[in-house]
């Protein structure tokens, strides 16, 4: 596949054309800059796009980041990575077999891209063919039962005969079930640290197998031991590379749940298993089936389900902007005035940015480049709902 520059693909926009179809690909000074980018503090998969986004390319948005987050009321600079310490990470995942498929190019998965928050760069071991596969995610309980671990096991391994990759978290319990189910037919483990950092220890031949036959993926940076944090984060992407999520034994609370909620975000189809009432283990399931899931009892239920999406075109909702696109016009940053107005109007509760734009008065890209400043300046909760906060 050609390399070409960020203005290229910016013109391949202009004229209609779809990076994506155009077989573009980030050339290595590009996805050194990528990598260097969402590295950085501060820098999520939304403010990465918004970066590059408005100054049309990763070299300058890093060059931009330092005033940013000084205009947005940092009280330190914000840290910068640099070439030295990318080149490094990048030095460790070729160490370990690791790549990095970058938002927009043609191994990035298409249903993972459509989602708001995708990963600028998901760092890949194994066969990138299978994440362009017909997925269906399957997760549950830790401690799971024997049953439950019997179920999942045999929906992984008939759901990945019908031609289904099987995407789970690599947990202890049931996604471990999963992963075994599938070895060798199709499997991808999302795992929540660096690739280099497996969790749970007792998964490491697991995870090894599965790098040999499947895919194993990650968007944390090479070395990055998993927090309790990480693992929402992770369960955002399996649930954005499938089509649907299989959801066998949760407790009411549990991460299961997250992922079936993001699930529905996404616009993908939720799947539950029902287990007894005396268990704490299937209340959440239960419940998902009372709030409306397509009961589970054998794979057949699920590949009904999918089969008419397989094929769909997967598209980004039409109020976010392409991974990578026209750059906007680089007006003059705010005045303190207006930028003290705009902050003003923010608390801990969160608004909507069309009402701030509208209590403000300001023009909506005076708005924008001011939440810039504060999310850079860590001052900003960006939340999934589109909603604003001032920490």
């Amino acid at each position: 596949m050609p390399c070409v520059s960020e203005a290229a693909v910016r013109s391949a926009v202009r004229q209609g054309e779809c990076p994506v179809s155009a077989g573009v690909r980030l050339t290595d000074e590009q996805r050194l800059d990528w990598l260097r980018l969402i590295r950085s503090e501060n820098v999520g998969p939304r403010t990465f796009r918004a970066l590059l986004n408005r100054f049309g390319g990763a070299r300058a948005a890093l060059a931009a980041l330092p005033d940013l987050a000084r205009r947005g009321g940092a009280v330190r600079p914000v840290h910068v990575t640099t070439s030295a310490e990318a080149e490094r990470e990048l030095a460790t995942a070729r160490r370990h077999g690791v790549v990095f498929v970058a938002l927009g190019e043609p191994d990035y998965p298409a249903a993972l891209q459509a989602i708001d928050d995708a990963p600028p760069l998901l760092g890949v071991r194994g066969r990138i063919d299978l994440l362009a596969q017909p997925a269906v995610g399957i997760v549950g309980a830790r401690n799971a039962s024997a049953a439950g671990l019997m179920i999942a096991e045999r929906l992984a391994r008939e759901l990945a005969e019908a031609g289904f990759a099987i995407v789970s978290g690599l947990a202890r319990g049931i996604d471990g079930a999963a992963h075994r189910g599938s070895l060798g037919r199709g499997t991808i483990a999302v795992v929540a640290g660096g690739q280099d950092r497996p969790y749970p220890p007792e998964h490491i031949d697991l995870l090894e197998a599965i790098a040999r036959d499947g895919a194993v993926v990650s968007e944390m940076p090479m070395g990055w031991v998993p927090r309790g944090r990480d693992f929402p984060r992770r369960n955002r992407i399996i649930s954005g590379l499938v089509l649907g999520v299989v959801v066998v034994e949760a407790a009411r609370r549990s991460g299961s749940l997250i992922t079936a909620r993001r699930a529905l975000e996404h616009g993908r189809e939720v799947f539950a298993v029902p287990g007894s009432p005396l268990d704490p283990r299937n209340e959440g399931t239960n419940d998902l089936l009372k709030q409306g899931a397509t009961l589970v009892t054998a794979a057949a239920d699920v590949v009904a389900a999918l089969e008419p999406m397989v094929g769909r075109d997967f598209e980004r909702p039409l109020d976010e902007p392409a991974p990578i696109t026209l750059s906007l016009p680089l007006e003059l940053p705010p005045d303190g005035r207006t930028r003290d107005g705009i902050t003003a109007l923010l608390g801990p509760t969160p608004v909507a940015v069309d009402d701030l734009i509208r209590w403000s008065g300001a023009a909506p890209a005076t708005v924008q480049i001011t939440l810039l400043e504060l999310e850079l300046a860590g001052r900003l909760d960006r939340q999934r709902s589109g909603r604003v906060a001032l920490l």
